[in-house]
């Protein structure tokens, strides 16, 4: 029995010498995946990023035989592999110049997953870093956005919670093997993405979260994206690479402004100094889409409540169109007034209030 072309993308990217590059290449020397197996080792060496090691690698591997395996695996994972020439591959990563040649699925990617913001930034966030990066996470997820992330601590993590509990869909990207959890404290939140999204890796099964596997993870993250926000970042955060990687592919890219003095903002700051776009509420980033984009997810202010708490409606609706005095506020909501000035300063952060001179506060478009 003859390889197919899917089993041999799978047997070929369990190769750990190829890569998204030396895949396409040998792809682009020798026609088929299944070609490439019956090729010589000299014949395989001519082509460029192909080593003596590699070389052997592929002539002494059993495709067949590695395909039944990680297929064997998939199904008792229940873990779908879904090649690029399947129907099901993602239409996002289509477009890249380099695609991976294959994404092992746990959950379901749909075709509304294609209107998707990535969310990033360091494992380390600030307060403010966690509070932006969860409140926008929100209303984007409230709006249809899915929310692409990389289930990392910090950030990631927090932008997969806050678009799960915001009912909307989240799509986890992984550095390592689907039968890994990395970090192990987040297999709890993976579950929960399986539910209402995927975790996905290009990676195939056994394959450890190794550094170098989180730059090429970040690509899978950004290239599933129609944008990236970049919620705090320092200097060397991977957040940075998966902005660049936007950016080489045409893709927005959104930063949250941060203080000057606090290592986490370097990153973002840094990103909106070259052009990234600074964003101060959820508007910021819904305006950069193409009017069919926003048309489908139907956006207006009702959308953008489905974010906000029942005291924060109230206040918004005191605010109405006229600026008010905090005591104001305070009076007409019955509320105390060190709750009332947690919830302004919450409006704040979400681009919803703006704090003006003399205890005012105005609401916002």
């Amino acid at each position: 029995m003859s390889l197919n072309e899917p089993d041999a993308y799978i047997a070929l990217n369990s190769l750990t010498g190829i890569g998204v590059a030396n895949f396409g290449n040998l792809l682009g020397r020798f026609g088929y995946a299944a070609n490439v197996f019956k090729m010589a080792v000299s014949s395989l060496r001519e082509v460029k990023g192909i080593g003596p090691i590699t070389a052997d690698q592929i002539t002494s591997c059993r495709p067949q035989k590695t395909a039944d395996a990680e297929k064997r695996k998939a199904q008792k994972l229940k873990v779908r592999i879904i090649t690029a020439l399947d129907e099901g591959y993602p239409q996002n990563l289509k477009t890249l110049h380099a695609s991976p040649p294959l994404l092992y699925v746990a959950g379901e990617i749909m075709e509304t997953d294609a209107i998707a913001v990535g969310v990033v930034g360091t494992r380390r966030p600030t307060a403010y870093g966690r509070i932006s990066t969860e409140n926008l996470s929100a209303m984007l997820a409230a709006m249809g956005f899915t929310i692409v992330s990389g289930l990392a601590r910090g950030v990631d993590s927090f932008a997969h919670r806050a678009a799960l509990e915001a009912g909307g869909r989240t799509i986890a990207v992984l550095g390592c093997g689907l039968d890994l959890c990395y970090p192990p404290e987040n297999r709890g939140l993976s579950e929960k993405i399986r539910e209402n999204g995927a975790v996905v890796s290009q990676f195939c099964f056994g394959t450890e979260p190794e550094k170098r596997n989180f730059p090429v993870r970040n690509r899978v993250i950004s290239g599933l994206s129609l944008g990236v926000l970049v919620t705090e970042a320092g200097t060397k955060s991977g957040a940075l690479i998966t902005a660049y990687a936007a950016l080489d592919e045409g893709r927005e890219v959104f930063a949250i402004p941060g203080r000057i003095d606090y290592a986490q903002s370097v990153g973002t700051n840094g990103l909106i100094q070259k052009g990234a776009k600074l964003v101060k509420n959820l508007e910021d980033i819904v305006e950069e889409f193409p009017v069919e984009v926003v048309s489908y997810l139907s956006l207006s202010e009702e959308s953008e409540q489905h974010a906000l708490s029942g005291d924060e409606v109230k206040l918004l609706a005191l605010l109405a169109e006229d600026e008010r005095h905090i005591d104001h506020l305070i009076n007409g909501s019955g509320l105390p007034s060190g709750v009332v000035l947690g919830i302004l300063l919450e409006l704040e952060i979400k681009g919803v209030v703006r704090q003006l001179p003399g205890k005012l506060f105005a609401k916002l478009k």
